[in-house]
């Protein structure tokens, strides 16, 4: 695993802008950042990728227990809100995504920092745009990338009878793109599939509808549950038939609290750092996160923080972890989660060692084994 340098192809700009990427660059920087890629070897992709089945497996456990043993208060969901969640995990409701964000440095195992398992972006850099730049820039090698297929595929098996709604918020590119994507894929899948705004959701006094009118059978909604369930149509989001993707029970996994609960369940797991919900547990060094922080966010770390609105929730405090610095680059190894499966890896970086909405997304490569003869 070695980060190298690299000069951006002149017309990269309007490769993303063919490609539809509207957020290449964010308030006049970049975001989509090729002038470096991460290299990795065959025998990398899979130690990230058995890693990442490892935690899925750990995460579903550490779920079933907090239903179990009803451990709304060490995750830090609403007692009036859990019920909601419980009958989604009972239900077993259909999971589509999540990225699970980790530290690793290319020694010893990969680590979790936490687990955005409801609402995750940077879903189309690295399914898309990664993608194509390797197959123009570096034909010949390959890249941890089997995103867009496993979408494809996992859509029948999500969907209701009725087709498709797809939901954000006015106002983000990078929402938008995300969600137009994943329509696209669902598209792909043969499915119907129709964009609306979330605000754009109605209540018929039975059902959720759209604007037409239409019944809303399912709906990908780029919309944290923990937004949903203070909106007005709250009440109703149990009983309307709706299936939501993804399913309420993702709360259990979607916020910090997960973390405390995955190292009370498993302490030692090489693929976790400590993490309790009171400060000075750890042994060392701390980073506090609240418990439903997004992007960076109001996190307290040795020697820095960062503003944001999040933190009257309650925090985590996880044993800080440094990531590994390279050309004074941080980087974060997102790797994707689709229906349960490992899939692919998105790589953001950072001047500094939090990763926030402004991080850049660097590619990443690896060279294919030699076939046998």
């Amino acid at each position: 695993m070695r980060r190298e340098r690299l000069l951006a192809r002149p017309d990269a700009r309007a490769r993303a802008a063919a490609l539809g990427f509207a957020f290449a660059e964010i308030a006049g920087e970049p975001y989509w950042d090729e002038t470096a890629c991460w290299r990795f070897t065959a025998g990398e992709i899979d130690v990230l990728d058995d890693a990442t089945a490892e935690l899925q497996r750990r995460c579903l456990e550490a779920a079933a227990h907090a239903v179990r043993h009803a451990c709304h208060d060490l995750l830090g969901i609403p007692r009036e809100v859990w019920p909601v969640v419980v009958s989604s995990w009972e239900k077993q409701e259909p999971s589509l995504y999540g990225r699970m964000d980790l530290r690793w440095d290319g020694t010893g195992p990969p680590q979790l920092l936490e687990y955005n398992a409801d609402t995750p972006t940077a879903l189309y850099e690295a399914a898309v745009v990664q993608w194509e730049w390797l197959t123009s820039r570096f034909p010949a090698a390959d890249q941890f990338n089997a995103i867009h297929e496993a979408l494809i595929s996992a859509w029948p098996g999500v969907a209701l009878p009725g087709g498709l709604h797809f939901a954000c918020q006015r106002g983000s590119d990078e929402d938008r793109v995300t969600v137009d994507y994943l329509r696209d894929t669902a598209l792909q899948a043969g499915l119907e599939a129709t964009f609306l705004f979330i605000d754009d959701l109605g209540w018929n006094g039975r059902r959720f509808v759209d604007l037409a009118g239409r019944p809303v059978a399912a709906c990908f909604k780029l919309y944290p549950w923990e937004f949903m369930l203070r909106d007005r149509f709250a009440s109703h989001l149990a009983g309307a038939g709706t299936r939501w993707i993804e399913p309420a029970w993702r709360m259990l996994l979607s916020g910090k609290g997960l973390l405390a609960l995955l190292w009370e369940l498993f302490p030692g797991h090489p693929n976790l750092l400590p993490a309790f919900r009171t400060p000075g547990r750890t042994g060392g060094q701390e980073i506090a996160k609240p418990l439903w922080g997004r992007e960076g966010a109001n996190i307290v770390a040795p020697f820095m923080a960062t503003p944001g609105p999040y933190g009257a929730e309650g925090f985590v405090h996880q044993a800080w972890a440094e990531l590994p610095s390279v050309d004074g680059r941080y980087p974060v190894l997102g790797s994707w989660v689709v229906a349960g499966k490992p899939c692919g890896l998105g790589i953001r970086e950072d001047g500094c060692p939090i990763t926030t909405d402004s991080s850049r997304f660097v590619p990443h490569r690896f060279d294919a084994p030699a076939a046998t003869p």
